[in-house]
């Protein structure tokens, strides 16, 4: 039940956040999503990072072979 009234929340809120982005000027509201496009883009990015670290010990394996030892060096 808890669940279901955080999302009816979340709900409200984006409503009342959409009505008050419809009563800004044009100029103001490429403000607000060239908010919104950053803060998609630091959680994508961060997600990313999480991926790259989680793939590190299965990558090992194919990247650490005495076949590509040579480029270790370069």
């Amino acid at each position: 039940m808890e669940s279901v009234m955080k999302n009816v929340s979340a709900e409200k809120r984006r409503q009342a956040l959409l009505k008050k982005i419809r009563t800004l000027p044009a100029a103001k509201v490429v403000v607000v999503e060239d908010f919104v496009d950053f803060i998609r883009q630091r959680d994508d990015s961060q997600l990313t990072h999480a991926f790259s670290k989680l793939s590190e010990g299965a990558l090992k394996k194919v990247w650490e072979n005495p076949d590509d030892a040579v480029y270790e060096r370069l």
